[in-house]
């Protein structure tokens, strides 16, 4: 099986394709053919720092879909030949993969594997933010940054879902049609804290609800100052430059800033099925899209990352196996 294999960490020349020798899956686990990976940030922070383990060779992506070949001694619920997705799995760069049954989420026949291996990191993290972190209401305006990638165009097509007006900021000319694409009601190109004046103006100098910032330490302050009184800041940013820090007295209007790690998002294994499948839905019916923008084959990993970190991308990023060609989406 080919797999993308990281000895050294580094740059992106570091994701290097190997054949490798194919799991077994143990008891309760699933052997699956990988179909589609996402590429996601989180994935260039971890090529050049490591796994939270520290184990290093390693196989990187953590989400990904794919066919069921062979079941553990255990699994209940699924069937070989079944359509699943997961995330945060480690392995998912790779045409072949095992993981635990409980990590496996059903793909509906009406979804295809590029949406579903796209929606499940940024798509839960969205459903996450904007549901439970800060439940976005009818009547709120929020600001988005990187309002064009693919965690930007799905918080901002939730938010409008859920009946918000939403500022989008990016910092490119040629980002702003993919935002308003999305929905943004009002794009910005900005980089840094030129954006604060113009959200002020665009909400009678009151600010935003909330901000949902991945942009790191470079914006962060920034953000504050957009909030109104008791304002939210989703902070998500941590392989983006260095992680900020700020004193209690520095916060002002009573806003809360919020860090929200992903395995909050999915405490459970119920939280997992609950929010892919609510993202399923919104996908089936129209009211979510994933944009793709870009496909790569498996052993293109690396030219993936040079790309996505070059800040020059919109959307999704997927990396595309041998396996899909045999596979009807």
């Amino acid at each position: 099986m080919q797999a993308i294999v990281i000895e050294e960490l580094g740059g992106p020349e570091m994701l290097i394709a190997r054949e490798v020798p194919e799991p077994e899956p143990g008891p309760g686990e699933i052997l699956v053919d990988v179909t589609v990976a996402g590429v996601n940030f989180m994935d260039t922070g971890v090529r050049r720092h490591g796994p939270v383990d520290g184990t290093v060779p390693f196989v990187p992506g953590v989400e990904a879909a794919g066919v069921i070949r062979a079941l553990g001694s255990g699994v209940t619920g699924f069937a070989v030949g079944d359509r699943v997705a997961w995330v945060y799995v480690y392995g998912s760069y790779a045409s072949t993969i095992v993981l635990p049954a409980a990590s496996a989420v059903p793909v509906p026949p009406e979804i295809s594997d590029e949406a579903a291996a796209g929606v499940m990191m940024q798509g839960i993290t969205a459903h996450h933010f904007t549901t439970e972190v800060y439940p976005v209401q009818d009547g709120d305006v929020v600001l988005v940054h990187a309002a064009a990638g693919g965690l930007g165009r799905l918080i901002t097509q939730i938010a409008k879902h859920r009946g918000a007006e939403v500022i989008g900021v990016v910092s490119r000319e040629e980002k702003v049609a993919s935002a308003k694409e999305a929905g943004a009601d009002h794009v910005l190109v900005s980089t840094g804290e030129a954006f604060v004046d113009e959200a002020l103006r665009l909400t009678d100098g009151e600010g935003v609800h909330a901000v949902f910032d991945g942009n790191g330490e470079s914006t962060f302050r920034a953000s504050m100052r957009a909030l109104r009184r008791n304002g939210t800041l989703l902070y998500y940013g941590p392989f983006i430059g260095k992680v900020p820090t700020i004193g209690m007295q520095e916060l002002p209007r009573s806003i809360k800033i919020c860090y929200p790690v992903f395995h909050d998002h999915i405490a459970t294994r119920e939280e997992l099925r609950a929010h892919s499948a609510d993202l399923f839905a919104m996908i089936a019916s129209g009211e979510l899209t994933v944009a793709v923008g870009g496909r790569y084959p498996l052993g293109q990993a690396a030219q993936a990352h040079r790309d996505l970190e070059s800040r020059r991308t919109t959307g999704k990023l997927l990396l595309i196996t041998a396996n899909a060609s045999s596979t009807k989406d």
